[in-house]
């Protein structure tokens, strides 16, 4: 069994419908004066806070390197748990409205059928490293490990199983994420925020209880 029938199985948990994100906008404000019979108008463009991240430093060309190469694998990915955390979004309030476990269930193939059309070639191209950055970013989205939300949606037994399928590739479905502990996930977390900034990226925030300046400056020592 290869490594991305575990992450097949994840992702038709997921519903039909792909979700377009609004744009985000910025609010015109207009206000009016009236001086000496004329009206002058005076407008105000309300922005979102934006942060300034400094160039990021690196102790060697090995280290550059391979920063380089986990923003590629990052990049790739994060698409896949941005839609994780809006399917199981869509999927909860889908199957609350569903009474009962026969049209759950025919809902549930019908979601299988369209992710496998969709994804699976995609899926088969992830090497083993962007399987488990992904399964950290589904954590980091949803809050949840693969294998809970496999375990809550299917079985435990399944759950089991799928994991130590995943192990044999070096992949682990219970990985956390976890960047205020674990310096490659910060890495992470800053490709993340660089890439939402320089528009590479939509952003969607984590579920995670985090902050990233924090983050910053314990890991750098200084705020950027």
């Amino acid at each position: 069994m290869k490594l991305y029938y575990t992450l097949l199985l994840f992702f038709v948990l997921f519903s039909i419908q792909a979700q377009q994100l609004e744009p985000v906008q910025d609010t015109l404000q207009s206000e009016y004066f009236i001086i000496e019979g004329d009206t002058v108008m005076r407008e105000s463009i309300t922005l979102d806070e934006v942060r300034i991240l400094g160039k990021v430093k690196f102790a060697s060309n090995a280290d550059r390197r391979a920063y380089l190469i986990l923003r590629r694998k990052t990049r790739k990915v994060y698409p896949y748990a941005k839609l994780a955390s809006e399917r199981l979004t869509e999927l909860n309030s889908r199957l609350d409205q569903i009474k009962t476990k026969r049209a759950q269930k025919k809902y549930t193939k019908i979601v299988q059928n369209y992710i496998e059309d969709q994804f699976a070639a995609e899926l088969k191209k992830l090497t083993h490293t962007e399987g488990q950055i992904l399964v950290k970013l589904i954590h980091r989205q949803t809050g949840i490990t693969t294998y809970s939300l496999i375990k809550n949606l299917k079985s435990g037994w399944r759950a089991f199983w799928y994991n130590t399928t995943a192990s044999l590739f070096e992949i682990s479905l219970k990985e956390e994420y976890h960047p205020e502990a674990v310096k490659e996930d910060y890495m992470i977390e800053d490709i993340l925020q660089r890439s939402f900034q320089s528009g590479i990226l939509e952003p969607q925030s984590s579920t995670l209880d985090f902050d990233f300046i924090e983050l910053t400056n314990k890991w750098t020592g200084r705020y950027r």
